[in-house]
This record gives C-alpha cells, sequence and structure tokens, in this order.
C-alpha cells in the first residue's frame, strides 16, 4: 500500500504500476544518455591518439625507405665479395684438398705397412695364445678328471656312510642289537685304556648276574661292574616331542628308565665281600648324557644315592684312565720288595765292577810304562842303525876295547 496524502494506493493499481514503469524507463534513458556521453569522450581521445600515431607511422615508412635503398646497395657490394671470395676459396680448397690427398696417400700407406705388421703380430700373439690355451684347456681337463674322480670317490664313501647310517638305525631300532652296540662301544673303549689282564668281559658273578665287564682294582675299592644301558625308546621319544606337554611326559619316562637302570646295576653288581661298593653305568651317547645332567639332575643325584655312577664315552675313558694309574700304583707297590733285592744286587754289581775297573787300571799302568820303556829302547836301536849306515871304516881308528876277541888265522 502507497500513501499520498490522502489518497491511498495498492501495488496492483494499474495507474500505480504505470507510474513505476515511466519511471523506471526515465532512468533507464537517464543511464543510458549519462553513458553516452562518456563513450564520446573517450571516442574523440582515441580519435586524437590514433591521428598521432598515423603521423608517426608516416615518418617509419619514409625512414623504411631510405634503408631499403640503403641495403639494396650493401646487398650488391656483398655479393661482389662473396663471388670474389668464392673463387678465392675454391682455388684454396683445390690447393688444400690435393694436399690433403697426398697425405691421405702417405698415411694409407703407412696404415697398410702398420696393419701388415699389426696383422703379422696378432698372427703370432694368437698362435702363442692359442698354443697357451690349448695346453691350459689340457690341464684344466687333467684337473677335472682328477676332481671327478674325487668326487667319485666321495660319493662312494657318502653312499657307504649312508649305509652304515641305516645300519646303526636297524641296530638301534632293535633293543637286543642296541645292548650289542652299547656292550661292543664299552669294550672298545676299556681295551684302549686299559692293559688286557686288568679286565674281563662278560662275567658271570655269583649271584648268576652276567656283568658286561668287571675291572680288577685292588682292595679297596675292590673289582668294579660296568654295564651299559641305553634308554633309546624314551630318548626318542623326549626328542620328538614338538609340544610342551609332551616333552615333560618324555622326560617324565626318560627319569624313569634311568632309574630302573640304575635299580637294576645296584641290585645285581654290587655284592658285598665280591666287587667293590659302587658299580658304573655306561650310556654309549653323548646326547643322552648331556640332557640327563641337564634336565634330570635329581636322577643322577638318586644314582650317587645308590652308589652307582653314570658315564657317557667321553668320561668313561677318563674314569678308565684313573683306574689304569690306580692300577699302576698297586702294581708298583706290589714290586717294591723285588725292586729292593734287584737294587741291592745292582749296588754289588757296581761294587764289583768298582774293583775291576781299578784292576784294569792298575794294568793299564804297568802296560804304559812298558810302552815308555819300549819306546825308549826303540830309539836307541834307531839312533845306532843310523850311525851304522853312515859308517866309514877308513876313519874309524882300531879300538882297543879288552872286550874285543881278537882273529887268528888257523893253523896249518
Amino acid at each position: 500500500m502507497i500513501q499520498i496524502g490522502e489518497q491511498t494506493y495498492a501495488f496492483d493499481d494499474p495507474l500505480v504500476i504505470g507510474i513505476l514503469v515511466g519511471g523506471s524507463i526515465v532512468l533507464l534513458i537517464l543511464l543510458l544518455l549519462v553513458m553516452t556521453v562518456r563513450r564520446a569522450g573517450r571516442s574523440a581521445d582515441a580519435v586524437q591518439y590514433v591521428t598521432g600515431q598515423l603521423g608517426r607511422l608516416t615518418g617509419d615508412v619514409q625512414a623504411l625507405g631510405q634503408g631499403q635503398h640503403q641495403l639494396a646497395g650493401n646487398i650488391q657490394t656483398v655479393s661482389d665479395a662473396q663471388a670474389n671470395a668464392q673463387v678465392h676459396v675454391v682455388q684454396t680448397m683445390e690447393a688444400r684438398l690435393a694436399e690433403v690427398q697426398a697425405q691421405m696417400a702417405e698415411r694409407l700407406a703407412d696404415n697398410a705397412l702398420k696393419s701388415a705388421r699389426s696383422l703379422s703380430d696378432m698372427q703370432d700373439r694368437m698362435k702363442d695364445t692359442l698354443s697357451g690355451s690349448t695346453e691350459k684347456t689340457t690341464k684344466s681337463l687333467t684337473e677335472l678328471q682328477e676332481r671327478l674322480a674325487t668326487i667319485d670317490k666321495a660319493q662312494t664313501n657318502i653312499e657307504k656312510l649312508s649305509g652304515d647310517v641305516l645300519s646303526l638305525q636297524d641296530i638301534l631300532s632293535n633293543k637286543q642289537r642296541r645292548g650289542m652296540f652299547g656292550e661292543i662301544q664299552l669294550n672298545d673303549i676299556v681295551s684302549k685304556a686299559l692293559p688286557t689282564d686288568s679286565y674281563a668281559t662278560q662275567v658271570t658273578l655269583s649271584n648268576n648276574t652276567r656283568a658286561d665287564c668287571l675291572v680288577h682294582l685292588p682292595n679297596p675299592p675292590g673289582p668294579i661292574v660296568i654295564d651299559a644301558k641305553f634308554p633309546f625308546e624314551a630318548y626318542e621319544s623326549f626328542a620328538s616331542a614338538d609340544t610342551p606337554e609332551l616333552q615333560k611326559i618324555a622326560l617324565r619316562d626318560l627319569g624313569n628308565a634311568v632309574r630302573k637302570h640304575i635299580k637294576d646295576i645296584s641290585s645285581k653288581y654290587i655284592i658285598e665281600g665280591e666287587t667293590a661298593d659302587g658299580a658304573i653305568m655306561f650310556l654309549p651317547s653323548e646326547a643322552v648324557y648331556a640332557e640327563l645332567h641337564a634336565r634330570l639332575p635329581e636322577v643322577v643325584r638318586a644314582g650317587f644315592d645308590a652308589r652307582v655312577w653314570i658315564v657317557s664315552p667321553t668320561t668313561c675313558m677318563a674314569t678308565l684312565n684313573t683306574m689304569r694309574a690306580i692300577l699302576k700304583d698297586a702294581r708298583m707297590r706290589e714290586q717294591t720288595g723285588a725292586i729292593r733285592k734287584e737294587l741291592a744286587l745292582l749296588g754289588g754289581d757296581v761294587e764289583r765292577l768298582v774293583t775291576r775297573v781299578g784292576n784294569l787300571d792298575r794294568h793299564f799302568g804297568q802296560a804304559a810304562k812298558d810302552i815308555e820303556d819300549i819306546k825308549i829302547s826303540a830309539e836307541k836301536a834307531g839312533k845306532r842303525a843310523h850311525r851304522l849306515d853312515h859308517f866309514d871304516f877308513a876313519e874309524i881308528a882300531p879300538e882297543t876295547d879288552p872286550k874285543v876277541v881278537p882273529i887268528t888265522p888257523p893253523k896249518g
């Protein structure tokens, strides 16, 4: 609603709409007039600027015409100079080309000669190289044959070792053969460590039990038994266990198996008055021995309590060396009386030897004196022989030695 004075008009009144449209047209016309005036001013400035530029362009065209005239003269001069230069260059190039051709001919001749020499040298080197390569190839083939022979030999050894491993596996899979394997290994170690008369194998004791080995130690401690035991099934179960629970069960079974062996050895091979108060259990496997001491020390202590000492191949050798020292000491004590008797006899022999050496020394002294006298007599005899050799009868006066018997002619 629009109110003018006392009159009120609505926006949808045609009169109001006509007035608003007319006012808008008037304003648009005024705006166009203003813009037209402004553009007219700008067009005048542009016309003035274009007029100035046309003047400048005219001057530049005139200067360009003069420059073209000068450029035509310069081009003619350059063309003449270029023609002269081309003639001179052609002549110079022809002379230079002839010189270059001559030099090239000389260089080609030199290069041909050098190439011939290089080719000859290369042929000689190739011959030497091929000869050396042939020798190296022959040597390499010989070495290759030797290496192949070595490889074949190693392959044979590997196949033999594989057969031995399979045989060992067969032995370990059978309980009776496994026992024989432990006994054989024990006998081999004992035979290398002790004298043959200091031990016996497969000995039957008074309780009708058979010991693998009996070492005859002096009292104390007396004869001691070494028995081979191999808890292979329990150890194999422990080695193949892949979970902590299975390892724990297998380790317990291994301990029980070793405890049973300890009990058997203690009850069978420790006999009062016949054997020592202890026995030795031989484990023919360093791995079982190590696992036993590392994971089951209580089983080892149980063996100590039962007076059964557990040894491996290495510790068994050390124990047997100790026994050998004991045997040697005992035998030395047994032979003490005989040694003393022999020493007394040796002392008498030495005294007699001293007496006889003294007698021989006196004989040598008398012989030396006799030899000295003989030398003196020989020197005197030599001197007399020398005088007789230079004897001159004319110079010798008759001697008046009353001991000389005159020679008288025989009576007729």
